[in-house]
């Protein structure tokens, strides 16, 4: 990889960053405005369960930024883009899907496929 491209990935990782950070202090805010009074119980489910599935959406992006920093961590260290499990560089069209991501998509695929196997 040359050090143009983790240049790129550590931007791109960045801005996901900065991204989930500004979603996640709308959401406080928005949820610190809400008091609302409802007068029907069914409106009262809902918007219970809309604000549940929003705290679950923020949960999965403080975990995705655990990953990121992680990432950040690896273009740091020079380990960014090799795989954990085999050691070969990661393909950059993967790691542009995914920069977050430790496997190639050799070593992932037959990890998922084991994972398929544990479920049967």
């Amino acid at each position: 990889m040359q050090p143009q491209d983790y240049e790129f990935f550590r931007k791109m990782l960045l801005e996901m960053k900065n991204e989930i950070l500004a979603k996640g202090e709308s959401t406080l805010e928005d949820m610190s405005e809400d008091v609302e009074v409802y007068a029907d119980p069914a409106d009262r489910a809902t918007a219970e369960s809309d604000r549940a599935f929003t705290l679950r959406l923020r949960d999965r992006d403080l975990k995705l930024v655990k990953k990121i920093d992680e990432a950040l961590a690896r273009i740091e260290d020079g380990t960014f883009g090799i795989c954990e499990e085999c050691g070969e560089e990661i393909g950059l069209a993967r790691l542009k899907a995914r920069p977050v991501t430790t496997l190639c998509i050799q070593c992932k695929s037959k990890q998922e496929q084991e994972e398929a196997l544990l479920k049967r």
